[in-house]
């Protein structure tokens, strides 16, 4: 059986840093920690990224190609089941990278890359949830203040992917950040995502949503002591 070919050294260190980030958050994991933690010289890590901000530049744009593929897909998004299955797909791609999510304010304040392309995300988030939200709706001719409401769902949309784990690390601080929550933690995120789809809906796509929804009713975690 052929063995399978060591990684390069910038990779390795983009998946360790990526660890150390989500883990500890990005301020408190320094260079010195991410060259110790794959045992290479501080040298070595700079060789390959000659800073920090290369580090956390490198590993936004994986998210951000990674996202935009995504998003893209609303398009294929035809019912409820799609949408459920979309929404958690993007909760994972955010777990994935939780590091920006976690640390937006200070990353925003220092870097100006994410300054300038955290925002897009954002409209491209929201352009994507819009378009999900016509297609659900497709047979409903949309009013003005029906078009205008439309897009207001879509925001609260955004504004909860975009803040649902700060929202969870808020309420427990020493685990929600861990490996092992995962899975609760996207799963509550998409159940209230979700349910701010159910006033929209006819009723046959609200039932079916209900029965997705209640599927997984889970409880707000208690907040740790």
């Amino acid at each position: 059986m052929a063995k399978k070919a060591p990684r390069r050294t910038a990779e390795r260190i983009l998946a360790s840093t990526l660890e150390l980030f989500n883990r500890f958050g990005e301020p408190n994991a320094s260079t010195t920690m991410i060259s110790a933690e794959l045992n290479i010289s501080p040298g070595n890590l700079y060789y390959h990224f000659p800073s920090k901000d290369e580090l956390v530049n490198t590993l936004f744009d994986q998210y951000e190609s990674q996202l935009y593929e995504l998003l893209a897909a609303s398009t294929d998004v035809l019912d409820v089941e799609d949408a459920w299955f979309f929404l958690h797909s993007l909760f994972e791609l955010i777990w994935q990278y939780r590091f920006l999510y976690r640390d937006v304010g200070h990353l925003l304040s220092r870097n100006r890359r994410l300054e300038t392309h955290f925002p897009a995300i954002l409209l491209r988030k929201r352009a994507a949830l819009r378009q999900l939200l016509d297609t659900l709706q497709a047979k409903r001719a949309a009013s003005a203040a029906e078009d205008r409401q439309r897009d207001a769902v879509a925001a609260s949309m955004v504004v909860l992917l975009t803040y649902w784990l700060s929202y969870e690390y808020v309420l427990q601080p020493r685990s929600a950040m861990e490996p092992e929550n995962a899975q609760d933690a996207l799963l509550r995120g998409a159940y209230h995502v979700m349910g701010l789809l159910a006033p929209h809906l006819d009723e046959a796509s609200r039932a079916h949503l209900t029965a997705l929804i209640e599927a997984y009713d889970p409880a707000t975690p208690d907040r740790s002591p």
